[in-house]
């Protein structure tokens, strides 16, 4: 496995595999033909862009949701995992070590819509606890992209 590659990959899916090549002095062919391997294997799993949501006029709110759980004999966590990843409204579930058992973080049109969510279809699940939910205000950093401001005070211009 080359590491080097899924790291050059993970930070900017948008280069070429000439510009790969380049970078890890290979052929570009082989850089092709491991990615493709990479894909089929289930190593590399999709490709997303970082979008600054605070930039645009849509809404857009994320929230991450701490969940304690009782696990389900013979099961663990893992069926309960399943029938929460499954949710349209969940875009990462993580088990999680410490004071709760599951991070799952949604992202919504509006605080309500993601309140909804957790009281109707997390809350109500025979195996949860507690939950907590979190509501993202903003974000400075994400996935290793740092982002620029939402917008700039003009008032500060004038001293």
């Amino acid at each position: 496995m080359n590491k080097e590659l899924l790291e050059i990959i993970e930070k900017n899916a948008r280069l070429s595999n000439k510009d790969i090549a380049v970078m890890l002095s290979k052929e570009e062919g082989d850089i092709k033909k491991m990615i493709e391997q990479y894909e089929k294997d289930g190593i590399i799993l999709g490709y997303k862009a970082l979008v600054d949501w605070d930039k645009t006029d849509s809404e857009h709110v994320n929230a991450l949701i701490e969940l304690r759980v009782s696990p389900q004999p013979d099961r663990g966590f893992d069926k309960l995992a399943e029938k929460i990843g499954n949710y349209p409204e969940v875009s990462s579930l993580y088990l999680m070590s410490g004071g709760y058992d599951f991070m799952v973080l949604l992202e919504g049109k509006t605080m309500r819509e993601v309140a909804y969510f957790v009281a109707q279809k997390l809350a109500p699940l025979d195996t949860v606890i507690t939950t907590a939910t979190h509501f993202v205000l903003r974000k400075y950093k994400d996935k290793g992209v740092t982002y620029g401001p939402a917008y700039v005070d003009e008032r500060s211009n004038c001293l």
